[in-house]
């Protein structure tokens, strides 16, 4: 009999320890997972909102391996042909006509501290806004940008971080169930702030352009487009935080190409490489990398631009152009939205559906009129037992507190979506 894995001895995120059992993956392929017992699960959530080519892509395996016999490290001082056409494949999707350039680091947190840190370097200020239903990192600086309660423990943290509440139709900060009035009360109350703070003191805005796992949020139109012109009125830098929904997860390379919006540096990591391997980064436009010609960059690291990593981007970047998969999760969209609505009919323990592209959130309650959430955000109570009935029916989905977040590889297939819909559909049955 095979010697099953133990993982008492792995300390595992966000959780408590003790007690715990989960599946041991061992192996995947396309939308599919395998544990070391044989057993398969559907991952309708590409992991955490990464795997955007699925498990297995035989295209990106091979070019780490390639890559690893050639060339496993070089340090970042030196040149690399993978890294520069990784960073010339992202500047071509970038949304500036000027050009712009690329840092390199193994991850989304630090990406966005580098951002930050670069802005402060640009605008000779030090404030940075951010928003409280939002997460950037979870390190001492990346998890002072971020909102919500998994920044507590890095408290009092990175100083100058100063928060606002962004537009939520569905659990209105502002006590509107209108968008459009939802938006101009959330810009007349970013103004407020700005004031109270001093624009001539905030170096840049960090926000994501689709809320991630804080719910799924997308923001009323024309709200991104306002906090666009907030920040040109007042030299205050626009930063995209793009891990969750660069490369395809919306519908186009990048969000702020979906939402027509343009940011002045941007973050990337997750579907960078499909998690394959860790890698992030942030990109500047030209006229802002311009100013460190003359300057010291002012960060680095031993992993800025790793050579597994930067192959494994090209590898991934070819099989998004050559598989049209930046247009994909719009394909996905109606199909997604139909099959989860559908889902709401049905059940009154789910609220609401909303989502963009191929990513989606489902927000769970326990009385629909008032929209009362099924346990406390941000709360003691949680749905454990629901997240982990699913994975006994063979589906893996991502969730925080009263919020499910589908969004599944780009590779998907409607059956296989099918197939998730109708195990999501009992699991809601039981839950009522």
């Amino acid at each position: 009999m095979k010697e099953l894995v133990r993982t008492d001895r792995v300390l595992t995120p966000w959780v408590a320890q003790g007690g715990r059992t989960p599946p041991v993956i061992v192996r995947g392929e396309g939308s599919r997972l395998y544990d070391d017992r044989g057993k398969r699960y559907l991952d309708f959530s590409a992991g955490l909102v990464a795997v955007n080519l699925g498990h297995g892509h035989a295209g990106v395996a091979a070019a780490i391996a390639e890559q690893a016999h050639r060339l496993a490290y070089v340090a970042p001082t030196f040149g690399n042909d993978q890294r520069s056409a990784l960073a010339d494949a992202i500047i071509e999707l970038a949304p500036w006509s000027e050009g712009g350039r690329v840092f390199f680091t193994a991850g989304g947190g630090e990406a966005n501290e580098d951002a930050v840190k670069l802005a402060r370097t640009l605008r000779g200020r030090h404030k940075i806004l951010t928003a409280y239903r939002s997460f950037h990192g979870s390190a001492p600086g990346a998890g002072t940008l971020s909102g919500e309660n998994r920044r507590w423990p890095n408290e009092p943290g990175l100083p100058g971080v100063v928060r606002f509440f962004a537009p939520f139709p569905y659990r209105s900060p502002f006590h509107t169930r209108d968008a459009a009035e939802e938006t101009e009360r959330a810009i007349a109350h970013l103004e407020e702030i700005v004031s109270y703070e001093g624009a001539d003191r905030i170096a840049a805005l960090l926000i994501e352009p689709v809320v991630g796992s804080n719910g799924v949020i997308v923001y009323p139109p024309g709200y991104l487009a306002r906090v666009r012109e907030l920040c040109d009125r007042y030299g205050i830098l626009l930063i995209f935080d793009e891990v969750m929904t660069g490369f395809g997860r919306t519908g186009d390379a990048f969000a702020s190409q979906r939402f027509d919006v343009v940011p002045d540096i941007f973050t990337f990591a997750k579907g960078v490489t499909s998690a394959y391997v860790p890698l992030g980064g942030l990109a500047l436009r030209e006229s802002l990398a311009a100013h460190f010609d003359e300057r010291a960059l002012p960060s680095g690291h031993t992993f800025s631009g790793h050579p597994l990593a930067m192959a494994a981007g090209n590898a991934a970047l070819r099989a998004y152009r050559d598989e049209r998969l930046f247009e994909r999760a719009r394909e996905l969209e109606p199909q997604l939205r139909s099959r989860l609505e559908e889902l709401a009919r049905r059940h009154e323990v789910l609220g609401e559906v909303r989502g963009i592209g191929a990513f989606f959130g489902l927000e769970l309650v326990s009385d629909r009129p008032t929209r009362t959430p099924l346990v406390p955000w941000q709360g003691d109570s949680n749905l454990n037992k629901f997240f982990s009935g699913l994975l006994e029916h063979g589906l893996y989905i991502l969730g925080r507190y009263n919020v499910a977040i589908v969004s599944p590889p780009l590779t998907i297939s409607i059956a296989e979506i099918d197939e998730a819909v109708a195990i999501l559909d009992e699991a809601l049955g039981r839950l009522k």
